[in-house]
Protein backbone atom coordinates (compact mmCIF):
# COMPACT_ATOMS: atom_id res chain seq x y z
CA UNK A 1 0.00 0.00 0.00
CA UNK A 2 1.20 3.33 -0.82
CA UNK A 3 1.72 5.69 2.10
CA UNK A 4 -1.11 8.64 2.32
CA UNK A 5 2.21 11.12 2.56
CA UNK A 6 3.10 9.99 -0.96
CA UNK A 7 -0.19 10.77 -2.62
CA UNK A 8 -0.26 14.35 -1.04
CA UNK A 9 3.33 14.71 -2.35
CA UNK A 10 1.95 13.47 -5.76
CA UNK A 11 -0.78 15.67 -5.60
CA UNK A 12 1.52 18.93 -5.07
CA UNK A 13 4.12 18.16 -7.93
CA UNK A 14 0.99 17.52 -10.11
CA UNK A 15 -0.53 20.70 -9.18
CA UNK A 16 2.10 22.71 -9.36
CA UNK A 17 2.87 21.23 -12.70
CA UNK A 18 -0.34 22.75 -13.83
CA UNK A 19 -0.07 25.99 -12.21
CA UNK A 20 3.43 26.56 -13.67
CA UNK A 21 2.27 25.21 -17.22
CA UNK A 22 -1.20 27.66 -17.00
CA UNK A 23 1.76 30.65 -16.25
CA UNK A 24 3.51 30.14 -18.87
CA UNK A 25 0.47 29.88 -21.53
CA UNK A 26 -1.00 33.24 -19.69
CA UNK A 27 2.65 34.42 -20.31
CA UNK A 28 3.25 33.47 -23.73
CA UNK A 29 -0.44 34.18 -24.63
CA UNK A 30 0.07 37.92 -23.72
CA UNK A 31 2.89 38.37 -25.38
CA UNK A 32 1.88 36.96 -28.93
CA UNK A 33 -1.35 38.32 -28.58
CA UNK A 34 -2.31 41.91 -30.45
CA UNK A 35 -3.09 44.68 -27.86
CA UNK A 36 -6.61 45.63 -28.24
CA UNK A 37 -7.58 49.95 -28.18
CA UNK A 38 -11.11 48.89 -27.44
CA UNK A 39 -13.31 46.80 -25.27
CA UNK A 40 -16.70 46.00 -26.87
CA UNK A 41 -18.22 44.70 -23.91
CA UNK A 42 -16.76 47.27 -21.63
CA UNK A 43 -17.32 49.97 -24.13
CA UNK A 44 -14.35 51.86 -23.72
CA UNK A 45 -10.62 52.71 -24.68
CA UNK A 46 -8.24 49.95 -23.11
CA UNK A 47 -4.53 51.11 -22.02
CA UNK A 48 -2.03 50.84 -24.65
CA UNK A 49 1.70 50.23 -23.64
CA UNK A 50 3.36 53.05 -21.71
CA UNK A 51 6.73 54.99 -22.95
CA UNK A 52 9.01 54.55 -20.79
CA UNK A 53 11.27 57.43 -19.19
CA UNK A 54 13.25 57.88 -16.11
CA UNK A 55 11.11 60.84 -14.98
CA UNK A 56 7.59 59.22 -15.73
CA UNK A 57 9.18 56.19 -13.62
CA UNK A 58 10.43 58.32 -10.88
CA UNK A 59 6.85 60.08 -9.87
CA UNK A 60 5.30 56.98 -10.33
CA UNK A 61 3.43 57.55 -13.59
CA UNK A 62 4.77 54.27 -15.85
CA UNK A 63 4.20 52.14 -12.80
CA UNK A 64 0.51 52.73 -12.69
CA UNK A 65 0.21 52.87 -16.21
CA UNK A 66 1.84 50.17 -17.11
CA UNK A 67 -0.19 48.17 -14.04
CA UNK A 68 -3.82 49.32 -15.91
CA UNK A 69 -1.95 48.32 -19.10
CA UNK A 70 -0.96 44.56 -18.27
CA UNK A 71 -4.98 44.65 -16.61
CA UNK A 72 -6.47 46.22 -19.73
CA UNK A 73 -5.18 43.60 -22.43
CA UNK A 74 -4.92 40.48 -20.14
CA UNK A 75 -5.57 37.58 -22.54
CA UNK A 76 -9.31 36.83 -21.67
CA UNK A 77 -10.01 39.93 -20.22
CA UNK A 78 -13.47 39.62 -21.27
CA UNK A 79 -14.21 36.26 -20.14
CA UNK A 80 -12.42 36.52 -16.99
CA UNK A 81 -14.92 39.38 -16.13
CA UNK A 82 -18.10 37.64 -17.45
CA UNK A 83 -16.62 34.84 -14.90
CA UNK A 84 -16.61 37.46 -12.37
CA UNK A 85 -20.03 38.86 -12.77
CA UNK A 86 -21.71 35.40 -12.96
CA UNK A 87 -20.05 34.36 -9.53
CA UNK A 88 -21.08 37.52 -7.54
CA UNK A 89 -24.50 37.42 -9.40
CA UNK A 90 -24.33 33.26 -7.88
CA UNK A 91 -23.34 34.59 -4.49
CA UNK A 92 -25.78 37.36 -4.33
CA UNK A 93 -24.06 40.33 -4.82
CA UNK A 94 -25.90 43.38 -6.75
CA UNK A 95 -23.66 46.13 -6.76
CA UNK A 96 -20.50 46.62 -8.82
CA UNK A 97 -18.73 49.74 -9.82
CA UNK A 98 -21.51 51.76 -8.65
CA UNK A 99 -24.18 50.18 -10.51
CA UNK A 100 -26.82 48.30 -8.85
CA UNK A 101 -28.47 45.26 -10.17
CA UNK A 102 -32.27 45.32 -9.65
CA UNK A 103 -35.16 43.50 -10.52
CA UNK A 104 -36.83 42.24 -13.84
CA UNK A 105 -33.18 42.72 -15.20
CA UNK A 106 -32.86 46.69 -14.51
CA UNK A 107 -29.25 48.24 -14.10
CA UNK A 108 -29.45 51.61 -12.35
CA UNK A 109 -27.08 54.21 -11.39
CA UNK A 110 -26.06 55.36 -7.87
CA UNK A 111 -26.86 59.07 -7.88
CA UNK A 112 -24.84 60.11 -4.73
CA UNK A 113 -25.64 63.13 -2.68
CA UNK A 114 -24.42 66.30 -4.17
CA UNK A 115 -22.30 69.10 -3.35
CA UNK A 116 -24.48 72.02 -2.27
CA UNK A 117 -21.70 74.60 -2.63
CA UNK A 118 -21.28 73.16 -6.06
CA UNK A 119 -24.42 73.04 -6.92
CA UNK A 120 -25.32 76.77 -5.86
CA UNK A 121 -21.87 77.62 -8.18
CA UNK A 122 -23.50 75.91 -10.87
CA UNK A 123 -27.36 77.73 -10.52
CA UNK A 124 -24.99 81.38 -10.28
CA UNK A 125 -23.30 80.73 -13.77
CA UNK A 126 -26.94 79.60 -15.15
CA UNK A 127 -28.37 82.76 -13.45
CA UNK A 128 -25.37 84.90 -14.48
CA UNK A 129 -26.00 83.24 -18.12
CA UNK A 130 -30.06 83.94 -18.26
CA UNK A 131 -29.33 87.47 -17.10
CA UNK A 132 -26.97 88.31 -20.11
CA UNK A 133 -29.43 87.02 -22.72
CA UNK A 134 -32.31 88.19 -21.77
CA UNK A 135 -33.68 89.01 -25.50
CA UNK A 136 -34.76 85.27 -25.22
CA UNK A 137 -36.58 82.89 -23.68
CA UNK A 138 -35.01 80.23 -21.45
CA UNK A 139 -36.07 77.13 -20.25
CA UNK A 140 -34.31 74.55 -17.94
CA UNK A 141 -35.34 70.69 -18.12
CA UNK A 142 -33.79 68.56 -15.09
CA UNK A 143 -34.31 64.95 -16.30
CA UNK A 144 -34.85 62.29 -13.02
CA UNK A 145 -33.31 58.73 -14.39
CA UNK A 146 -34.76 55.22 -13.47
CA UNK A 147 -32.86 55.41 -10.30
CA UNK A 148 -35.24 57.26 -8.99
CA UNK A 149 -38.50 56.74 -11.16
CA UNK A 150 -38.22 53.33 -11.41
CA UNK A 151 -37.12 52.71 -7.58
CA UNK A 152 -39.45 50.16 -6.43
CA UNK A 153 -36.76 48.07 -8.49
CA UNK A 154 -33.90 48.82 -6.83
CA UNK A 155 -32.21 46.38 -4.24
CA UNK A 156 -33.73 46.69 -0.93
CA UNK A 157 -30.58 47.82 0.89
CA UNK A 158 -29.70 50.79 -1.67
CA UNK A 159 -30.28 54.44 -0.71
CA UNK A 160 -29.14 56.68 -3.13
CA UNK A 161 -29.92 60.50 -2.30
CA UNK A 162 -33.49 61.65 -3.29
CA UNK A 163 -33.05 62.87 -6.93
CA UNK A 164 -36.74 64.84 -6.48
CA UNK A 165 -35.59 66.99 -3.65
CA UNK A 166 -32.67 68.14 -5.20
CA UNK A 167 -34.95 68.48 -8.41
CA UNK A 168 -36.78 70.76 -6.29
CA UNK A 169 -34.12 72.65 -5.27
CA UNK A 170 -32.62 73.47 -8.49
CA UNK A 171 -36.41 74.59 -9.45
CA UNK A 172 -36.53 76.80 -6.20
CA UNK A 173 -33.03 78.65 -6.63
CA UNK A 174 -32.93 79.23 -10.89
CA UNK A 175 -33.51 83.10 -11.18
CA UNK A 176 -36.90 84.69 -12.57
CA UNK A 177 -35.52 84.50 -15.91
CA UNK A 178 -35.51 80.76 -16.45
CA UNK A 179 -38.52 79.14 -16.80
CA UNK A 180 -38.49 75.46 -15.08
CA UNK A 181 -39.57 72.12 -17.06
CA UNK A 182 -40.97 69.94 -14.57
CA UNK A 183 -40.51 66.52 -16.26
CA UNK A 184 -40.47 64.42 -12.97
CA UNK A 185 -44.35 64.32 -13.08
CA UNK A 186 -44.75 63.01 -16.90
CA UNK A 187 -42.03 60.65 -16.21
CA UNK A 188 -43.27 59.20 -12.85
CA UNK A 189 -46.88 58.89 -14.10
CA UNK A 190 -45.42 56.92 -17.00
CA UNK A 191 -43.29 55.02 -15.22
CA UNK A 192 -44.68 51.25 -16.31
CA UNK A 193 -43.62 51.80 -19.86
CA UNK A 194 -40.43 51.35 -21.21
CA UNK A 195 -39.35 55.03 -20.61
CA UNK A 196 -35.60 54.57 -19.37
CA UNK A 197 -33.18 51.48 -20.69
CA UNK A 198 -32.33 48.48 -18.90
CA UNK A 199 -28.53 48.50 -19.43
CA UNK A 200 -27.93 52.51 -20.25
CA UNK A 201 -28.18 55.46 -18.33
CA UNK A 202 -30.34 57.22 -20.78
CA UNK A 203 -34.36 57.60 -21.38
CA UNK A 204 -35.02 55.58 -24.28
CA UNK A 205 -36.85 56.98 -27.52
CA UNK A 206 -40.50 56.56 -25.67
CA UNK A 207 -39.19 58.58 -22.36
CA UNK A 208 -37.97 61.25 -24.63
CA UNK A 209 -41.16 61.54 -26.58
CA UNK A 210 -43.03 61.95 -22.85
CA UNK A 211 -40.66 64.56 -22.23
CA UNK A 212 -40.80 66.29 -25.49
CA UNK A 213 -44.85 66.55 -25.33
CA UNK A 214 -44.55 67.93 -21.57
CA UNK A 215 -42.37 70.70 -22.74
CA UNK A 216 -44.75 71.73 -25.28
CA UNK A 217 -46.47 73.05 -22.49
CA UNK A 218 -43.72 75.15 -21.36
CA UNK A 219 -42.40 76.17 -24.84
CA UNK A 220 -45.51 77.39 -26.53
CA UNK A 221 -45.80 74.90 -29.13
CA UNK A 222 -48.07 71.71 -30.21
CA UNK A 223 -46.19 68.41 -30.05
CA UNK A 224 -47.45 66.03 -32.27
CA UNK A 225 -48.70 63.00 -31.27
CA UNK A 226 -47.69 59.36 -31.59
CA UNK A 227 -49.76 58.17 -34.38
CA UNK A 228 -47.89 60.98 -36.32
CA UNK A 229 -44.90 59.00 -35.98
CA UNK A 230 -43.34 56.30 -37.74
CA UNK A 231 -41.69 54.09 -35.05
CA UNK A 232 -39.03 51.56 -36.18
CA UNK A 233 -36.85 49.46 -34.25
CA UNK A 234 -33.52 49.85 -35.23
CA UNK A 235 -32.04 47.22 -32.77
CA UNK A 236 -33.07 44.40 -30.58
CA UNK A 237 -29.76 44.09 -28.92
CA UNK A 238 -28.37 47.36 -27.25
CA UNK A 239 -26.17 46.79 -24.12
CA UNK A 240 -25.44 50.19 -22.61
CA UNK A 241 -23.13 51.78 -20.82
CA UNK A 242 -24.01 50.66 -17.01
CA UNK A 243 -23.85 47.06 -18.90
CA UNK A 244 -20.75 47.90 -19.57
CA UNK A 245 -19.41 49.69 -16.19
CA UNK A 246 -20.89 46.70 -14.34
CA UNK A 247 -19.57 43.99 -15.50
CA UNK A 248 -23.22 42.44 -15.09
CA UNK A 249 -23.60 39.80 -17.50
CA UNK A 250 -26.28 37.45 -18.51
CA UNK A 251 -29.11 39.87 -18.73
CA UNK A 252 -31.37 40.73 -21.54
CA UNK A 253 -30.66 43.74 -24.23
CA UNK A 254 -32.22 46.83 -24.85
CA UNK A 255 -34.28 47.71 -28.01
CA UNK A 256 -33.78 51.36 -29.79
CA UNK A 257 -36.38 52.90 -31.45
CA UNK A 258 -36.62 55.68 -34.02
CA UNK A 259 -39.40 57.84 -34.38
CA UNK A 260 -39.84 59.62 -37.83
CA UNK A 261 -42.19 61.78 -38.52
CA UNK A 262 -45.03 60.74 -41.29
CA UNK A 263 -44.75 63.99 -42.88
CA UNK A 264 -41.60 63.93 -45.24
CA UNK A 265 -39.25 66.33 -43.80
CA UNK A 266 -35.78 67.55 -44.80
CA UNK A 267 -32.98 68.69 -42.44
CA UNK A 268 -29.39 70.17 -42.79
CA UNK A 269 -27.34 68.97 -39.78
CA UNK A 270 -23.70 70.62 -39.65
CA UNK A 271 -21.05 68.97 -37.09
CA UNK A 272 -18.47 71.76 -35.96
CA UNK A 273 -16.21 68.87 -34.77
CA UNK A 274 -16.26 67.04 -38.44
CA UNK A 275 -16.96 70.02 -40.41
CA UNK A 276 -19.28 67.74 -42.49
CA UNK A 277 -22.91 68.19 -43.40
CA UNK A 278 -25.44 65.81 -43.54
CA UNK A 279 -29.10 65.56 -44.65
CA UNK A 280 -30.29 63.61 -41.14
CA UNK A 281 -29.77 63.42 -37.15
CA UNK A 282 -30.28 59.51 -37.51
CA UNK A 283 -27.10 57.25 -37.83
CA UNK A 284 -28.78 54.54 -38.69
CA UNK A 285 -25.01 52.30 -39.31
CA UNK A 286 -24.54 52.62 -35.41
CA UNK A 287 -27.08 50.13 -34.91
CA UNK A 288 -24.72 47.73 -35.74
CA UNK A 289 -21.87 49.55 -33.15
CA UNK A 290 -21.74 49.01 -29.55
CA UNK A 291 -23.01 52.21 -28.37
CA UNK A 292 -26.26 52.06 -30.39
CA UNK A 293 -27.46 55.08 -28.74
CA UNK A 294 -24.99 57.19 -31.10
CA UNK A 295 -28.17 56.14 -33.73
CA UNK A 296 -28.96 59.89 -32.38
CA UNK A 297 -26.32 62.72 -33.81
CA UNK A 298 -23.45 60.17 -33.93
CA UNK A 299 -22.85 60.82 -29.72
CA UNK A 300 -21.78 64.43 -28.59
CA UNK A 301 -20.25 67.57 -30.23
CA UNK A 302 -19.03 70.68 -29.50
CA UNK A 303 -21.78 72.19 -31.71
CA UNK A 304 -24.43 70.97 -34.20
CA UNK A 305 -26.51 73.25 -36.19
CA UNK A 306 -29.71 72.31 -37.63
CA UNK A 307 -31.91 73.69 -40.72
CA UNK A 308 -35.51 72.17 -41.00
CA UNK A 309 -38.10 73.02 -43.62
CA UNK A 310 -40.15 74.50 -41.22
CA UNK A 311 -40.96 78.20 -41.92
CA UNK A 312 -41.56 79.72 -38.50
CA UNK A 313 -38.26 81.43 -38.69
CA UNK A 314 -37.77 80.61 -34.86
CA UNK A 315 -34.52 79.67 -33.57
CA UNK A 316 -33.49 77.34 -30.78
CA UNK A 317 -30.32 76.96 -28.60
CA UNK A 318 -29.83 73.79 -26.04
CA UNK A 319 -27.50 73.57 -24.10
CA UNK A 320 -27.10 69.68 -23.14
CA UNK A 321 -26.09 66.51 -22.04
CA UNK A 322 -26.92 63.47 -24.16
CA UNK A 323 -29.84 62.89 -22.90
CA UNK A 324 -30.87 65.75 -25.31
CA UNK A 325 -29.65 63.61 -28.31
CA UNK A 326 -32.78 61.45 -28.36
CA UNK A 327 -35.34 64.50 -27.45
CA UNK A 328 -34.02 67.12 -30.14
CA UNK A 329 -35.06 64.88 -32.81
CA UNK A 330 -38.85 65.88 -32.25
CA UNK A 331 -38.30 69.59 -31.68
CA UNK A 332 -37.19 69.52 -35.46
CA UNK A 333 -40.72 69.87 -36.00
CA UNK A 334 -41.33 73.03 -34.24
CA UNK A 335 -38.29 75.33 -34.93
CA UNK A 336 -36.49 76.44 -38.73
CA UNK A 337 -32.99 76.58 -36.71
CA UNK A 338 -32.00 74.33 -34.01
CA UNK A 339 -27.64 75.07 -32.39
CA UNK A 340 -26.96 72.06 -29.73
CA UNK A 341 -24.18 72.75 -27.41
CA UNK A 342 -22.71 70.45 -25.35
CA UNK A 343 -20.25 72.77 -22.77
CA UNK A 344 -17.98 69.52 -22.27
CA UNK A 345 -16.77 70.42 -25.45
CA UNK A 346 -17.83 73.15 -26.98
CA UNK A 347 -15.20 76.41 -25.45
CA UNK A 348 -16.54 79.58 -26.85
CA UNK A 349 -19.09 81.83 -25.63
CA UNK A 350 -22.49 80.56 -25.66
CA UNK A 351 -24.11 84.32 -25.15
CA UNK A 352 -22.27 84.99 -28.62
CA UNK A 353 -23.38 82.29 -30.16
CA UNK A 354 -26.97 83.17 -29.68
CA UNK A 355 -26.84 86.67 -30.37
CA UNK A 356 -25.12 86.42 -33.36
CA UNK A 357 -27.82 84.00 -34.39
CA UNK A 358 -30.71 85.86 -32.94
CA UNK A 359 -31.87 82.86 -31.29
CA UNK A 360 -35.49 83.11 -29.80
CA UNK A 361 -35.06 80.34 -26.99
CA UNK A 362 -32.68 78.74 -25.02
CA UNK A 363 -33.12 75.31 -23.11
CA UNK A 364 -30.91 73.63 -20.83
CA UNK A 365 -31.18 70.12 -21.00
CA UNK A 366 -29.57 67.56 -18.27
CA UNK A 367 -29.98 64.73 -16.98
CA UNK A 368 -29.63 64.90 -12.27
CA UNK A 369 -26.56 62.76 -12.85
CA UNK A 370 -24.70 64.34 -15.48
CA UNK A 371 -25.59 68.00 -14.40
CA UNK A 372 -24.39 67.35 -10.24
CA UNK A 373 -20.81 65.96 -11.65
CA UNK A 374 -20.18 67.44 -14.53
CA UNK A 375 -17.99 70.66 -13.82
CA UNK A 376 -18.00 71.99 -17.31
CA UNK A 377 -21.74 73.60 -16.65
CA UNK A 378 -19.67 76.47 -14.80
CA UNK A 379 -17.87 77.47 -18.11
CA UNK A 380 -21.41 78.53 -19.56
CA UNK A 381 -20.72 81.86 -20.55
Amino acid sequence: MIPLRKYKNVYKCVLGFFIFLYIVVIFASNIVTADKSFSESENRSLQQKPKFSMDRLIEGKYTSSYEKYISDQFVGRDFWIGVKSTTEKLLGKTENNDVYLGKDGYLFQKFPKPSIKNLENKLNTINKFASNNKDANIYFMLAPNSTKILEDKLPSYASPADQKYYIDQVSHKLGKDIKFVNVFDTMNSNKDKYIYYKTDHHWTTEGAFYAYEDLGTYMDYSPLKKEDFNITKVSDQFYGTLYSRSGFRNIAPDTVEVYTPKAEKHYKVWYSDEKKERDSFLHLENANKKDKYTVFFNSNHPLVKIKTDINNHKKLLVIKDSYANSLVPFLTNHYSEIYMVDPRYYTDSITDLAKANSVDDILLLYNVNTFFEDASINTIR
